[in-house]
């Protein structure tokens, strides 16, 4: 397993790689899978908006494509004096391919928290409520 500024150290690395040309906010995610592997994301806009993916959902939609089914972690890191938390959408994510990972927040100089993603999204929708 990494350690947290490992993770961190990635997600600021991939933070770096964000295409926000309209924007300007960059947002960059780390996912470490169950056997150590980091996957990293970023956001990637479209002038509509809409069509714009978020950090967090790039490093899962990467991880699963690469085969990695089990997760630990995730790491998401803004240039914000304030902890940049996953989105509503990124949320749902996290939770559906994840379960309740710990989620990580930091910003460019340090860690800023740690939390549960049971504790971010309290009452989320999955696979047991479709019967």
């Amino acid at each position: 397993m990494s350690d947290d500024a490992t993770l961190i150290a990635a997600a600021r690395a991939a933070r770096e790689r964000a295409f926000a040309p309209y924007s300007k906010f960059k947002v960059g995610a780390a996912i470490e899978t169950e056997d150590g592997t980091i996957v990293t994301g970023c956001n990637i806009e479209n002038s509509t908006y809409g069509l714009t993916l978020c950090a967090e959902r790039v490093a899962v939609f990467k991880a699963v494509s690469d085969g990695h089914r089990a997760f630990r972690r995730v790491a998401v890191v803004a240039d914000t004096a304030d902890p940049t938390p996953p989105c509503g959408p990124c949320r749902q994510i996290l939770w559906e391919f994840c379960g309740d990972i710990e989620v990580i927040l930091a910003n460019l100089t340090s860690d800023m928290g740690h939390h549960r993603l049971k504790d971010l999204l309290p009452l989320p929708f999955d696979a047991r409520l479709l019967g």
